[in-house]
């Protein structure tokens, strides 16, 4: 500190004041609520035990994770070019048979985006930060009452048909409540895709203990300048990275989502 109790100058109010600690707010009583509505105009459906632990857990993101929000537009023309060579050539049948979507390029190029920014594939402790080596990707699949996240671990190593045929077959056992603990559990990334509601674009709450999530909205087709300056027709998707600004800066969640982008405009790149 400055001698005479003078800040330096330039010196952050932030960094050096330490801000009071914030009450805690008490939700709103039950029997206060009950008062707001006439009796008879209402049913009470009780809590089951998956959406208790959904909202305690999003409570507790919300409340203790600051996040913060990173927006941009994913061209698809040329994976959906890539996508239909690729299913016209797979296997029809068979252990090796496979049929691809847009979400299983979704997950790999999250994947590979990583590891291209090993920065953002984190996890923050009190202890110290988690440097995860590989990328294991959780897929939100929602069920009635709910959802799971079934992750798809190492999504880095897998090919692209091996990350479709494992997601099938997690999220079917999904729907069904069949998945083991170890298959939901972990993992240092989420997806959420709502592209097949219509959904143009949304930011979705951080899954602890993980950095980030992916918010994808649907394609669709926009107006856009072509490299000549004519207006061309394109298959755009938005898609929001919601981000622990404990763990990843706004330039490291920035070159994440552009290192995501890339992958996704480029997608034979995701084929080596």
């Amino acid at each position: 500190a400055a001698k005479g109790g003078v800040r330096p100058a330039g010196a952050s109010t932030a960094m050096t004041a330490v801000p009071a600690t914030a009450p805690a707010i008490a939700p709103m009583a039950d029997d206060k609520i009950f008062a707001l509505y006439e009796q008879g105009t209402y049913e009470v459906l009780p809590h089951d035990a998956m959406r208790r632990i959904i909202a305690q857990r999003l409570t507790q993101s919300k409340s203790t994770i600051p996040h913060f929000y990173l927006t941009l537009d994913v061209r698809l023309d040329e994976l959906l070019r890539a996508r239909e060579r690729i299913n016209a050539a797979a296997p029809k049948a068979g252990p090796r048979a496979f049929k691809l979507t847009v979400n299983d390029f979704i997950i790999k190029a999250m994947a590979l985006g990583l590891q291209q920014v090993p920065a953002a594939n984190a996890t923050w402790t009190e202890q110290g930060m988690i440097r995860h080596r590989h990328s294991d990707v959780g897929v939100a699949v929602a069920i009635e009452g709910g959802l799971f996240t079934p992750v798809i671990r190492h999504g880095e190593l897998k090919t692209l048909g091996e990350i479709s045929n494992e997601m099938k077959d997690l999220a079917d056992r999904a729907r069904k409540r069949r998945l083991a603990p170890h298959e939901y559990q972990g993992g240092t990334t989420s997806i959420s895709n709502l592209g097949m509601f219509g959904i143009k674009n949304f930011d979705a709450v951080i899954n602890p203990p993980h950095a980030t999530i992916l918010a994808v909205g649907a394609g669709e087709k926009r107006p856009v300048i072509g490299p000549g300056g004519q207006v061309e027709a394109a298959t755009i998707m938005s898609c929001t990275l919601s981000c622990d600004h404990r763990v990843v800066d706004g330039a490291i969640g920035a070159e994440l989502l552009n290192a995501f982008k890339q992958l996704m405009e480029d997608p034979v790149r995701m084929l080596v």
